[in-house]
């Protein structure tokens, strides 16, 4: 009588089961590029974002990452939505909430940040107070207090390279008529500048930034006395480079510190 081989029976069949598992993992691969080729250049487009950025990869048609041309209709039954996807605004909450952590566990009394989140992105008021100030006086010369704060944004912002950024100076109505309008022009150019060169250093880059302009003393803040020291800041405005005009609404908020 022929001896039975140890192994056979119920506790031989591990092996074609991996071999199997391969070869479907295989065919799905060859699928996959088989149905890639097929696809015209928008997809192929889509698709390669999608490797290179998760964020950037959404189209103003689709709500993910391939294009449906019905999309565009179901945005405008649903809401005023056109160009902004969900995974930007998830990723722009992530962002404001990561500086409001890092800003709040820094200093929990500080009020010199000011978080908005607005219909176009975020907006970051940098105050700069007297008791905290930004700059020294009458220069565009950051204070140590000032570059951290500037060098802090630049690592955070850095992190989400398909935002772009605008910034903006401003400065408070002056009641010594002795400061000239001009100098306020120069001044909150020259500031909004001197963030520009701060966030670039930090590791932003120089293409995601669409704008920078001086304000002087003509946009005050809300609900803010025109002479008040908390107009004199350095707004970093955020903003989805598809910034779509009709979001569906804001999305409320006032993250201060």
């Amino acid at each position: 009588m022929a001896k039975k081989k140890h192994g056979d029976g119920g506790h031989s069949g591990g092996s074609w089961k991996v071999a199997y598992a391969d070869f479907v993992t295989a065919m799905m691969a060859l699928f996959l590029c088989l149905w890639l080729t097929s696809q015209d250049q928008k997809i192929k487009d889509a698709v390669e974002r999608a490797f290179r950025n998760p964020f950037s990869s959404v189209t103003k048609e689709s709500t993910g990452i391939i294009p449906n041309k019905d999309a565009s209709s179901t945005y405008r039954q649903q809401g005023r939505f056109s160009s902004i996807s969900a995974i930007e605004i998830e990723a722009m909450h992530h962002l404001s909430e990561d500086l409001a952590k890092l800003f709040h566990d820094n200093d929990p009394t500080q009020s010199g940040i000011k978080i908005d989140v607005t219909t176009e992105g975020l907006s970051i008021n940098v105050f700069d107070r007297s008791q905290k100030p930004i700059f020294t006086p009458g220069t565009d010369v950051f204070t140590d207090y000032g570059s951290w704060v500037f060098n802090t944004l630049s690592w955070e912002i850095a992190r989400y390279t398909h935002f772009r950024i605008e910034l903006e100076g401003h400065t408070e109505t002056t009641i010594d008529a002795s400061v000239e309008a001009l100098h306020k022009w120069e001044l909150s150019t020259e500031r909004a500048n001197a963030a520009r060169r701060k966030i670039t250093e930090g590791g932003v880059s120089p293409t995601q930034i669409c704008k920078v302009s001086g304000f002087a003393d003509t946009v005050p803040m809300h609900d803010t006395a025109p002479t008040d020291e908390a107009n004199r800041r350095v707004t970093v405005q955020i903003k989805i480079r598809e910034t779509a005009d009709n979001l569906p609404e804001a999305i409320s908020s006032d993250i201060a510190k």
